[in-house]
């Protein structure tokens, strides 16, 4: 093969790889991140008011409890 020959194959693998790359971005459009919707109000109210909620399971479940005894009941809940 000559080096003309090579040239043209390389153009044409190139050409054949972005066109099928195309469609495929056309077929499946990702979604980008910085687009998305801003989150509603009411959205970020109920997860500020299940994050306090967590912590006052997780005061909860550590007061007065030894550390060990937690990560078993811990690892025994990962089991099921």
């Amino acid at each position: 093969m000559s080096f003309w020959s090579a040239i043209v194959a390389i153009v044409a693998i190139l050409a054949f790889a972005n066109t099928r790359s195309a469609r495929l971005r056309a077929r499946y459009p990702l979604a980008d991140l910085h687009d998305a919707p801003a989150a509603s109000p009411a959205l970020e109210r109920e997860v500020i008011e299940l994050r306090k909620r967590v912590e006052v399971l997780e005061r909860i479940l550590t007061d007065g409890r030894d550390a060990s005894r937690l990560a078993q009941d811990i690892e025994a809940l990962r089991e099921h």
